[in-house]
């Protein structure tokens, strides 16, 4: 019986999936005007694939003050911004930083999709993945994806 429970929570989980999936087109009408460039639904799930894995092994830094620390201490990462966080105030100079230390960033929809990624239940704005050899496939794959998304001019 233990079995078929296993069964039912991964079927569960494959039904939250798939409705995220469906509703990317409506979390695209609750983006910013600064959310460019903007990742498409493949790269998306695969930036959320890479977070999940680097959350794991505790190599995300997760919110504006810790992301914006440790830009300017010089770490190295693909920055993951929401689509969604409002005002944009509070997280528009995070782009910025990004740009003047050829730091890798894009947008997605979600910020309780970005959080929910990362292992969180509260919404996240702004993640910072860190390069780590356990999941370095991904994270190049990521890597490569986000630095061929066009910058906003």
């Amino acid at each position: 019986m233990t079995k078929a429970k296993k069964e039912k929570t991964t079927g569960e989980e494959e039904e939250e999936t798939t409705g995220t999936e469906r509703s990317y087109q409506q979390l695209i009408t609750n983006l910013n005007p600064i959310a460019q460039p903007l990742a498409s639904r493949k790269v998306t799930k695969k930036i959320y694939k890479c977070i999940k894995k680097a959350s794991k092994l505790k190599q995300i830094r997760r919110g504006v003050k810790e992301v914006q620390k440790f830009i300017n201490k010089g770490e190295k990462g693909i920055v993951v911004l929401a689509g969604d966080t409002l005002p944009i105030d509070v997280y528009c100079h995070i782009p910025v930083m990004c740009e003047e230390r050829n730091l890798p960033y894009t947008y997605i929809p979600s910020k309780v999709d970005l959080g929910t990624s990362a292992g969180s239940k509260r919404p996240t704005c702004v993640i910072m993945i860190k390069p780590h050899e356990e999941y370095q496939e991904a994270y190049n794959e990521c890597l490569e994806e986000v630095a061929s998304l066009p910058l906003p001019v």
